[in-house]
């Protein structure tokens, strides 16, 4: 855009004006400063006791066949249903949701950036991303691990989809490379090559330094407004600094020992449920040796191609049987599909379960939230939203059932989770409080 010469202050004095492009220039480096309103163009208008908890958030956006997966009765008497069923062996470690939504989050797959964000409207035009529930509790607690988050994702497109969001509304791009993300965790580098990290740190932390400096003689000459989102901005600087020499500090610490030899990558993205099953146990081991309290994991499963399914052929790719307009065939590989997914989850809180630490399974100090952005992939709803959570601490063992007309906000658990977690919010996103009917344990 075009930055004219000189603007009027609030007094109507003239004085000139140096742009974002022109401020950057000064300091020799490339970061993005906050867009201030007098750079606008001239016409443009207005742990705790308890130990430490974790979460592992994961979304498939082509959801669960409905008929299939919301049990019949509420409660904790209700009636398991297909899916559920293959959970029945930890029927007292979860709790099944129905009736919930994203308030407003609507315009079918695009809503699958917004499950853990609650940002409404995520097809229309103009439309930014806010702070999703990980990178909320990363924030918070990230320091701690040596990883503040991972960002895990199967067959995801990359560059427009991801489950984690920054608080600028900045997609954090998902890891799809198992091997890779146990390298990070358990492979120590050389000497050489931790130096090097070390290096890049030291640097990045000068450049924040220069930057910061030079917003000194600059913020002399602003109205007060863009003074208070300048402050803003090099508050959260300073908070990245922070950042940065916490970073460093476990760049000088060694890795754990990994606990089993390191996963192979399947091949092909046909071998989809192979690739979640790594992705489940890359969580587990992150979880186990502490390196990390937040995953997220997105399932693709729209940009999935034909799948290999053990014995059962399926004849189209995944989303193109999501589509299955009632027909029987179609609906039989998808629900073939599913239970698939049901069991690699059952499967997950068994390891969990069969691990423990002061006393407790890591599945009692692990949120494992399982759902998705659609209600019906079939007709791309976004309300009644297939949702459980297990372990972390609550009482389960029920069937919360909501209106499924007119739904209950899901950001309510988002806040549940966040309290379970030690850190004070009342509020996420479009929550009206914290999650009716779900304690904690």
């Amino acid at each position: 855009m075009t930055i004219p010469a000189r603007t009027a202050d609030s007094r109507g004095i003239g004085r000139p004006v140096r742009s974002r492009r022109q401020f950057l220039r000064g300091v020799g480096v490339l970061l993005s400063l906050p867009a201030l309103e007098s750079w606008r163009p001239a016409l443009a208008k207005d742990d705790g006791p308890a130990g430490p908890r974790r979460m592992l958030a994961i979304c498939n956006n082509l959801g669960l066949l409905p008929d299939y997966f919301f049990p019949r009765g509420a409660g904790r008497g209700y009636e398991l249903s297909p899916y559920l069923k293959k959970l029945e062996a930890h029927r007292d470690d979860f709790t099944v949701f129905s009736g919930v939504s994203h308030p407003d989050v609507d315009g079918g797959h695009p809503a699958d950036n917004c499950f853990l964000t609650a940002a409404p409207h995520p097809s229309s035009g103009g439309f930014r991303n806010t702070i999703s529930l990980d990178q909320y509790i990363a924030e918070r607690i990230g320091p701690r691990t040596r990883f503040p988050s991972l960002t895990l994702g199967v067959n995801v497109k990359q560059g427009t989809r991801s489950l984690s969001w920054t608080g600028s509304g900045v997609l954090i791009p998902c890891e799809e490379r198992a091997s890779d993300v146990f390298r990070r965790m358990f492979v120590q580098g050389s000497p050489a090559e931790v130096e090097s990290q070390l290096d890049k740190l030291d640097g990045g932390r000068s450049i924040l330094d220069a930057v910061a400096g030079q917003a000194k003689d600059l913020q002399r000459g602003l109205p007060a407004r863009d003074r208070d989102r300048l402050d803003q901005y090099f508050t959260s600087v300073r908070e990245l600094e922070e950042r940065m020499r916490i970073a460093r500090e476990w760049e000088l610490k060694p890795r754990p020992k990994a606990p089993t030899e390191p996963p192979r990558d399947p091949a092909s993205p046909r071998d989809y449920m192979e690739k979640v099953r790594l992705m489940y146990d890359i969580a587990r081991l992150a979880f186990e040796t502490d390196s990390t309290r937040c995953v997220t994991l997105m399932l693709d499963s729209v940009n999935s191609p034909v799948i290999e399914l053990g014995e059962t052929k399926l004849t189209d790719a995944y989303h193109n049987l999501s589509h299955h307009g009632r027909s029987a065939p179609k609906m039989a590989q998808l629900k073939a599909i599913d239970e698939s997914h049901m069991t690699l989850l059952a499967d997950l809180f068994a390891r969990l379960k069969g691990i423990r630490e002061d006393g407790e399974t890591l599945l009692d100090r692990t949120m494992i939230l399982y759902g998705s952005n659609l209600g019906n992939a079939s007709t791309h709803v976004t309300t009644n939203l297939p949702t459980l959570l297990a372990g972390g601490g609550f009482r389960h063992g029920q069937h919360l059932a909501f209106n499924t007309e007119r739904n209950y906000p899901l950001p309510n658990l988002f806040v549940s989770m966040l309290q379970r977690f030690g850190i004070e919010a009342d509020r996420f996103a479009s929550s009206t409080g914290t999650m009716r009917g779900l304690e904690f344990a």
